[in-house]
């Protein structure tokens, strides 16, 4: 299983390299950047020990194609895409926030409404709900990082104003975005039998001071789908929703004791669960995007990428 787990490349004109959780983000010039999807596999704020074939490519690509599809209503900051892990861009000041935008009340949203919390960010949430069920409107409920460790923080709209993360002008055009980066991922989702259930957004700002998109959008990693097909007769059952996302991943860690908390160790993920998580996130690029996913060549993915990176940078 050949896969890209870390890079170290050294580009002409690098200035530095920044190594998220998946992606590793090299600055060049401090004009633009290179943004590498690896196929590291992160849940919980974790890094799992193994890489995921494709995955990288998947989440490139699904975040390329649908950079594409809402450039008419929220600018980004994509300019190329020399690779099929690799994205280049404008280089952006990103904003310290992840606007999160739920229409179901599932996942994060649902954990906390069934401890009893009604509150979500500052945004209430009516009585009376089911895991699943739809919200009467889309909820932004914004997140940031922890001071301390990676952890993503829940956060409200007053807590953001008040503590100066992102002014007022600045967050309203956010909230904009968001819910247009929504609306219009929903309807491409309807027209593949799919529901868009939430999703993260990310922002920065360019040198020239614009508000664009950056980083990925309606991935499996950025984003939960449904089955449109049957939502409702689940939900009218009780039953599971058949979902396309990174929450089977979640629940089989969940069910192997791991959830990212302090003194946890990591399951052991066999050859053939790895393979089962690759052919997932497959179906899902077929599902979101119509296509078929043709499999880059992996022989030297690190080479491969090395040389069409240089070869764009000429």
């Amino acid at each position: 299983m050949n896969t890209i787990t870390d890079t170290n490349f050294n580009f002409p004109k690098q200035k530095s390299v920044y190594k998220g959780k998946v992606r590793e983000v090299y600055n060049i010039n401090n004009e633009q950047l290179v943004m590498i999807a690896t196929d590291r596999l992160s849940a919980f704020d974790v890094v799992m020990p193994k890489g995921i074939p494709y995955k990288g490519q998947i989440l490139n690509q699904i975040a390329t194609k649908m950079m594409a599809a809402t450039e008419d209503l929220v600018p980004n900051w994509l300019t190329a895409t020399p690779d099929p892990n690799v994205a280049v861009g404008h280089l952006c000041e990103p904003y310290k926030v992840e606007m999160v935008i739920r229409g179901y009340m599932s996942g994060h949203a649902a954990r906390e409404y069934k401890a009893g919390k009604r509150m979500l960010c500052g945004i209430a949430m009516p009585e009376g709900m089911k895991e699943n069920d739809k919200f009467p409107e889309p909820i932004i409920t914004p997140a940031t990082k922890a001071e301390m460790g990676d952890h993503d923080e829940d956060i409200s709209r007053d807590e953001i104003l008040k503590r100066g993360i992102v002014s007022e002008a600045d967050y309203l055009v956010l909230e904009d975005y968001t819910r247009k980066l929504f609306k219009r991922g929903s309807e491409i989702a309807a027209s593949r039998g799919l529901i868009l259930v939430d999703t993260k957004y990310e922002f920065g700002k360019t040198q020239d001071g614009k508000i664009v998109l950056i980083d990925e959008i309606h991935t499996p990693d950025s984003s939960r789908y449904f089955y449109a097909e049957g939502y409702q007769e689940r939900q009218d059952h009780g039953e599971t929703q058949k979902q396309l996302s990174k929450e089977f991943v979640r629940q089989w860690l969940i069910l192997n004791n791991f959830q990212g908390l302090e003194g946890q160790v990591v399951p052991e993920m066999s050859d053939g669960y790895i393979q089962s998580v690759s052919d997932r996130y497959i179906e899902l690029y077929e599902n979101i995007t119509g296509e078929t996913f043709v499999k880059a060549d992996v022989s030297n993915i690190q080479e491969r990428i090395e040389q069409n990176v240089l070869e764009y940078l000429k």
